[in-house]
């Protein structure tokens, strides 16, 4: 039991309604709980709990990609879920730029403001915890490592890319999205690997060598493909801001 000092724990208050009669409502404190549990249930690591929309700080003299990225992450919350329909965001950019403190900052305020159930996964863990379940003494199977993927209204993929490809990795990610795009629910994913396709232009291997690994080299062309129906891309350039002395995401 809470100690509210408005409903004393018990969870309703009396009010007069519209219409002057004396009724009971749920107290304040409930909704409070309620929000709890569903962050609680979106299982944010604990690096990024602080991370919000307006806790995202620009150093001065960035990129105006940033700035833009911030506005058009403030915009995607006020026109949820109507104006969005479906669709999410995809948040390019090179290490330290803040896509996981945007995309966690969307996450936390649309279950705040809008009651999703929304869920944050890291891309390299659910795929190792994926391949961990073909274990015969591991209890937990792919489907169910799988369906609150699945089935979440918001979810966040984090570092998609990051997990080196093979065929059995290319599979999983088409399942997940092929999934969530069908049924037409929001994902958030961040990468650090350049939103182009496998191949990026380079017609040797030589030159496959020298250039830096695109998205498409490491979800396939296919995926790719799906993500520019799936997401609003938004790109965002600048320094890692652990270099620039600019705090990122609290820790405790």
């Amino acid at each position: 039991m809470n100690d509210c000092p408005i409903c004393g724990g018990v969870g309703l208050v009396r009010a007069v309604s519209d219409s002057g009669l004396w009724v009971s409502r749920a107290c304040e404190c409930q909704q409070m709980e309620r929000e709890e549990r569903r962050l609680a249930a979106a299982h944010v690591p604990g690096r990024y709990r602080d991370c919000s929309l307006d806790a995202y700080e620009i150093y001065h003299g960035a990129d105006r990609s940033l700035s833009e990225a911030l506005l058009t992450a403030r915009k995607f919350v006020e026109a949820y879920p109507i104006d969005t329909a479906g669709k999410g965001l995809i948040f390019t950019g090179s290490i330290g730029v803040g896509k996981t403190h945007l995309a966690v900052g969307v996450l936390q305020r649309l279950v705040r403001e809008r009651g999703v159930r929304g869920l944050f996964c890291d891309y390299r863990e659910l795929l190792k915890n994926i391949q961990n379940s073909y274990n015969p003494q591991v209890n937990s199977t792919e489907l169910e490592l799988l369906r609150p993927v699945f089935a979440a209204e918001v979810l966040v993929l984090d570092d998609l890319g990051s997990q080196k490809p093979n065929e059995w990795v290319w599979d999983t990610v088409a399942l997940i999205l092929n999934t969530r795009y069908n049924d037409k629910l929001t994902t958030i994913i961040t990468t650090n690997y350049a939103d182009m396709p496998a191949g990026n232009g380079a017609r040797t291997d030589t030159e496959r060598a020298a250039r830096e690994p695109s998205l498409g080299d490491r979800i396939g062309d296919r995926m790719l493909s799906r993500l520019a129906e799936m997401c609003i891309r938004v790109e965002m350039t600048g320094k890692d801001f652990r270099q620039t002395g600019v705090k990122r995401a609290r820790f405790g």
